[in-house]
Parts: C-alpha cells; sequence; structure tokens
C-alpha cells in the first residue's frame, strides 16, 4: 500500500476543521500551565506556551520569521502583533492556509504576514532568507525531522535562530527510558527523541544549541483536557473517523497523559555567525 501523499495528509487536516477547533481551539497545540493550582483554559496556557517559547529568542522589530505547520496563524499572529516582525507560515492543508491569511487581514496584519501551501520536506525559500525559523509541536509529524531541520539551517541567516517545540524521551526515575519499551511509541503513535540525541542532530545540522527547558510536567494537562473534550465532542468525531478510530485516539490521549516517559521540550539554537 503506498503511503498517502503530504497533500493528502493537509486534506484529512481540512476536513477534520471543525473537530479540531473544539479540541485545541485556534492553537493546534500544547498549553503551560505554572503549576497543578493553575486553572488556566486550555486556549490561554496555549497562548502562555508560545510567549515561552519567544521569550528564549531574541526577536528584533522587523526580523522575517518561517513558521513551519503553522496550522490557523495564531503564533503568527501573536508573534508578529507583540514583536513588530514579519512572517511567512507554511501548512500541507490548503484550508488552514485560507483561514490563517483571513485572520492575519482582520488583525491589519496583511502586509506583514504571509501564509502558503508548502511542504515542509521541501522547503520553497533561498538560503539564508529568515531571522528566524519557528517549528512549534510540528516536526514529529514530518516523516524525517532532521531533514527538516537541516532545511530550516539552510534557511537561516547567519546569527539567526530557530526555535523548536516537540515531544521527547524523558527521563524518569534517574533513567531515560528505551523508547522502545514505550507502548506508545511501539506502535507508532508518537515519534520520541532523547534530549541529547536531539541536541546532537542540531549540530549535525550545523546549528549551535542554546536552550533547553524541560517542560513536561507543565504541559501534561494538555492531554487531560483534549481527551475531555473529545469525549464531549463523541458524536461529531464518530461521525469524522469512526467509532473505532474514535476510541483509540480517545485512549491514547489518556495514555500520553499517564506516560511519565512522554515528555515535551523547548528547544533554540542559533546558525553561527
Amino acid at each position: 500500500m503506498t503511503k498517502p501523499t503530504p497533500f493528502k495528509v493537509g486534506e484529512a487536516y481540512d476536513n477534520f476543521a471543525d473537530l479540531l477547533d473544539q479540541l485545541w481551539g485556534e492553537n493546534l497545540h500544547h498549553g503551560y500551565w505554572d503549576d497543578e493550582s493553575d486553572d488556566s483554559s486550555l486556549e490561554d496556557a496555549a497562548i502562555r506556551l508560545t510567549d515561552k517559547l519567544a521569550g528564549m529568542l531574541t526577536i528584533k522589530p522587523g526580523a522575517r520569521l518561517l513558521d513551519i505547520g503553522c496550522g490557523v496563524g495564531a503564533p503568527a499572529i501573536r508573534l508578529a502583533t507583540e514583536h513588530d516582525i514579519e512572517a511567512v507560515g507554511i501548512s500541507i492543508a490548503q484550508g488552514q492556509i485560507e483561514r490563517a491569511n483571513e485572520r492575519a487581514a482582520a488583525a491589519g496584519l496583511a502586509d506583514r504576514l504571509n501564509f502558503q501551501v508548502a511542504d515542509a520536506m521541501e522547503l520553497p525559500f533561498p538560503e539564508e532568507s529568515f531571522d528566524i525559523v519557528w517549528a512549534m509541536e510540528s516536526l514529529h509529524h514530518m516523516p524525517d525531522r532532521w531533514h527538516v531541520i537541516r532545511q530550516a539551517a539552510r534557511l537561516l541567516r547567519p546569527g539567526g535562530q530557530l526555535a523548536i517545540t516537540d515531544f521527547m524521551l524523558r527521563s524518569t526515575g534517574g533513567k531515560t527510558a528505551d523508547a522502545s519499551s514505550v507502548d506508545l511509541v511501539r506502535m507508532g503513535a508518537l515519534k520520541l527523541v532523547e534530549l541529547d540525541g536531539y541536541r546532537a542532530e542540531l549540530r549535525a545540522a550545523g546549528l549551535e544549541p542554546d536552550g533547553a527547558e524541560d517542560v513536561s510536567d507543565n504541559t501534561r494537562p494538555s492531554w487531560a483536557k483534549a481527551a475531555e473534550r473529545f469525549e464531549a465532542a463523541r458524536d461529531a468525531a464518530v461521525h469524522h473517523i469512526g467509532e473505532g478510530q474514535f476510541e483509540t485516539t480517545l485512549s491514547r490521549f489518556r495514555a500520553f497523559s499517564d506516560e511519565p516517559a512522554v515528555g515535551y521540550v523547548l528547544l533554540t539554537a542559533t546558525k553561527p555567525a
């Protein structure tokens, strides 16, 4: 059986747009909670995670940013608003791109933001054309995340920065788990990388790793909140994906929430000047 093309995957995302909205809201990524007493909504916590990653960068007014896997544009719109930058966002989902451009226009940012359909494995931009490459919870979807990172390094100007949020294989009990021992990895539900391995791949791409912050505990509530919303949207979800896939997805959300080896990291790296 042949694998679906990236753009067929994009069509699937667009077909589930309403369901994704109910599940994650405008930000199609995890949230950040300060501690167990933090009762912020998933929407507010997702914005906080965007700000947390941005705070690890040096963002100068007028900088040019590429958002890989931009969704419907929420992080790029926030970054452009807060930091007075220009941004290009890419996604393989045509519907997401249309919505992102509509939202940018509604925010009065159409002159500084542009969203377009493109495959992250074949980024259609000239070398050294961005000051920042931003990949927020998108690289784990890629057929080869290291290829995308090499592409990002090619596009960064000297002194430019790469910003990533991604899932990682986390240490528990003082030892890093073997990825093959994590059931959800064996099933192919999530591709986990150990932090040291991530840093090595960044260096291999010609980048110098900077900050790395393990925010696993702060982001873990996202899984349980997503499970609650998915359960509440059962009828709509079953209509789209069927009863069997619904139960599988729901069980995975709950399993991710309970699996201590499934971690979450914020990473930045710099292209040497």
